[in-house]
């Protein structure tokens, strides 16, 4: 049996979650082992294989027994890619780590230009898919309203943060728990930890195996996160902020109401005019819309007190979003 080898001290972690992959692992693990050999650090390639029901954890072992600085690690099901991300993290050894989808959109080449763009200072350094390959009304469309979306929330400026391509200082992501489908908004979260974030923009090929795991269905799973992402950057240390804004929100237009009732009673009384008098006695539709609206802020209310909830739940336990069913390396050097 070949003995088992790891780069000693690797410097760069390349993580790669890995979903039902199979027909382009191969061509992933040729093109970053011609890749990063050039960078002039010593590296591992993590790929994280989130369940996968199509052979790609066979495919893998086969391939780490002729490319070295592998680490396969597999999980018992399908966790999501937020999972799978942060259980790259938690085994990388670098001191950059980048990451980087499977399905081969993302260019292996272009991680050179991630390091030297962190070279010049910056602690996170996002992908730009400019010339993105992807259909305009389910993918790019979504895209942009999102990213600018994100980008005016967070105050977190980018152009793409769906770029799955981005570099992170390990330092900066011990920092960063995440929880849910959080991984698009890492930058944003790192951001708020102090780090220094960039972007660069990369090549984008079409997808040539398979079907995209994402669409236009994923944009209201996209808001409710941003939701949670705007309320942890702003209103963590102090809830009753938010909660106070909302009770004004509510608050004040009772009062202006009460006011109004009031007028148009004294106006009823001195002048005889009957409009308003008539409007106010017909309070079904005030009052159905006003709890409609505050059932509605009740349920995101308690929406972002389970979010805070959660993360007391796996941080107080130290309990993983994952489990690892086993861990492979490369057999050779």
């Amino acid at each position: 049996m070949p003995q088992i080898m790891e780069n000693p001290d690797p410097n760069v972690s390349v993580v790669v979650p890995v979903y039902n992959e199979v027909e382009s692992v191969a061509d992933l693990c040729r093109r970053l082992h011609e890749v990063l050999p050039t960078i002039g650090r010593k590296y591992e390639i993590i790929l994280v294989d989130d369940g996968s029901r199509d052979g790609t954890w066979e495919k893998l072992c086969g391939l780490s027994e002729t490319i070295p600085h592998m680490r396969m690690i597999r999980f018992r099901r399908n966790f999501g890619q937020t999972a799978a991300m942060s259980a790259g993290f938690h085994a990388a050894r670098g001191e950059i780590i980048v990451t980087l989808d499977a399905d081969l959109q993302n260019d292996p080449a272009d991680i050179p230009l991630l390091l030297r763009k962190m070279e010049e200072g910056a602690d996170v350094v996002s992908g730009w898919r400019k010339d993105r390959k992807d259909p305009f009304i389910n993918r790019r469309l979504p895209s942009i309203a999102a990213n600018a979306l994100i980008s005016r929330i967070t105050g977190v400026r980018l152009h793409d943060y769906g770029c799955t391509l981005k570099a992170y200082r390990k330092e900066v992501m011990k920092n960063v728990n995440l929880y849910g489908e959080m991984h698009r908004f890492i930058p944003a979260l790192a951001s708020w930890v102090g780090a220094d974030v960039d972007e660069v923009v990369v090549r984008h090929h079409a997808r040539m195996f398979g079907k995209s795991k994402y669409g236009i269905s994923r944009m209201m799973r996209v808001i409710l996160d941003l939701v949670t992402v705007r309320f942890l950057l702003s209103y963590s240390k102090s809830p009753i902020q938010i909660f106070g804004k909302v009770a004004m929100w509510l608050g004040v237009p009772g009062i202006m109401m009460i006011l109004f009732m009031a007028a148009a009673n004294l106006s009823n009384l001195a002048f005889g005019t009957q409009f308003a008098a008539d409007l106010i006695k017909r309070p079904f539709w005030v009052m159905t819309s006003f709890m409609l609206i505050f059932f509605g802020i009740q349920l995101l209310s308690m929406g972002l007190l389970a979010e805070i909830q959660i993360r007391t739940y796996h941080e107080a336990q130290n309990k993983p979003i994952y489990v690892i069913r086993e861990e492979r390396r490369s057999a050779v050097r």
